[in-house]
């Protein structure tokens, strides 16, 4: 089978686009045909060596696949050969093939296509983990969002309005503002324009924000912190900026607030059938027309690099995806 292969840590370019040996799953693993694979953040830097895991050298990145179940481990009884999936695996995504857990692969809907299949959960699980079970966020709370239309920040954005939130997008361009709005933010701040913590304020009557949606770390964390309210919630969801910033901590003391982790992956394989609830919970949402992950590019397999280069020039809006179809 093909598969972008990770040979040596690097940027995209250094990846290779080749065969590789398919493999047998194991008793409680399934291998999945893969028909597309979400691009996310992390994506970029776990090639690099740069994040929190570095798998053995060779690897195939890439953790957010939908396609159709190709081979069943003896210990499988929920999925069958020819089964329409989607679901995630800690790498090994960019591939024709791709061995998983088979208690982190699910169903996919009849009406949901396979771009949008692998677009959806990460970026959703993780902004509803984030919201439900760490935040647990209160209608009529203000959720401020941060690099609010990326993958995880427009779900966060569109999930807070649902779950009766006033959503405040951040983002670093107006175009990308414009999207946010579109996904139901109530107000929007460009970060790059206008002062971050003094807006915040301005836009909750000097209160601050309830909840803060933080994937991007740097020089936006401490002032988002700064623009939190009185036992609020601080969620630090990733570091999309790459530094990973220093806190004053007397930051909490006075504000009586939360500083909360979000480690989506690690939860789902924890606790696998809160993820589960939570999973179903999300496809009934869409079931019912209120969530709709945003495309914005396809790539083929062999072109996969190129997504990962415009992944790190931020001029991603919601997803790009690898389909393993196109040619």
């Amino acid at each position: 089978m093909k598969a972008i292969v990770c040979e040596q840590y690097g940027l995209p370019s250094t990846l290779v686009y080749k065969e590789v040996e398919a493999q047998a799953p194991k008793e409680k693993e399934v291998v999945v045909q893969v028909k597309a694979c979400s691009v996310n953040f992390p994506d970029t830097l776990i090639i690099q060596g740069l994040y929190q895991f570095k798998p053995e050298l060779p690897f195939t990145p890439g953790s957010d696949i939908a396609g159709v179940v190709k081979e069943v481990g003896a210990g499988i009884k929920h999925l069958k050969v020819g089964d329409e999936v989607f679901g995630f695996v800690l790498n090994g995504g960019y591939a024709e093939e791709v061995i998983a857990d088979g208690k982190n692969v699910f169903p996919k809907p009849p009406n949901m296509d396979f771009p949008i299949a692998a677009s959806f959960l990460l970026a959703y699980g993780t902004s509803y983990h984030a919201l439900k079970d760490r935040a647990k966020i209160k209608e009529g709370e203000t959720l401020l969002v941060l690099g609010a239309s990326g993958g995880v920040g427009l779900a966060a954005v569109e999930l807070g309005k649902l779950m009766g939130a006033k959503v405040i997008a951040a983002a670093s361009t107006n175009e990308k503002l414009a999207l946010c709005k579109e996904y139901g933010a109530d107000e929007t701040i460009n970060y790059t324009e206008e002062d971050l913590k003094k807006r915040v304020k301005e836009l909750t009557d000097g209160k601050g924000a309830d909840v803060v949606y933080d994937p991007v770390g740097g020089n936006y964390s401490e002032a988002a912190l700064r623009a939190t309210a009185w036992e609020g919630r601080f969620l630090v969801v990733g570091f999309a900026a790459g530094d990973i910033p220093k806190i004053p901590l007397n930051l909490a003391l006075l504000k009586g607030c939360q500083i909360v982790g979000v480690f989506w992956g690690s939860f789902a394989t924890r606790s696998p059938k809160v993820n589960f609830q939570n999973t179903m919970e999300l496809m009934q949402w869409y079931g019912q027309g209120k969530l709709k992950p945003h495309i914005h590019a396809i790539y083929p397999l062999v072109k996969a690099p190129e997504a990962l280069k415009e992944m790190m020039n931020r001029k991603v809006r919601g997803k790009i995806i690898i389909d393993t179809v196109v040619s």
